[in-house]
């Protein structure tokens, strides 16, 4: 399953804060695409389903599908704000191959 750093957590929950509404999880997955073979996909979602993996952060529930979290097992997220980056990343040791805008992998 995939873990936030404390900063990408922080920066999670103000954002679900500014959604307005307090029953949503951090919904992380791995598609299909990108040009690498998979990409990530992050969204804010209130349907959880009873064979999703969740963990918690702070105040912040992560919520994975059984597929995606095999390809996210010991990847970690990321946010950072600085002059020269700026944004989630995510850091995975299941990824053989990335690609230059670091959204897919293969």
């Amino acid at each position: 399953m995939i873990t936030l750093t404390e900063t990408a957590a922080s920066k999670v929950s103000e954002l679900i804060i500014q959604e307005g509404e307090d029953d949503l999880a951090l919904r992380v997955a791995v598609r299909p695409g990108g040009c690498s073979g998979f990409s990530y996909e992050m969204f804010f979602d209130s349907d959880i389903h009873p064979d999703d993996k969740q963990a918690s952060f702070g105040n912040v529930s992560v919520v994975v599908d059984p597929q995606s979290a095999q390809l996210l097992e010991g990847a970690q997220m990321d946010y950072q704000d600085g002059l020269t980056a700026a944004g989630f990343s995510i850091t995975n040791p299941n990824a053989q191959r990335t690609c230059g805008c670091g959204q897919s992998f293969s």
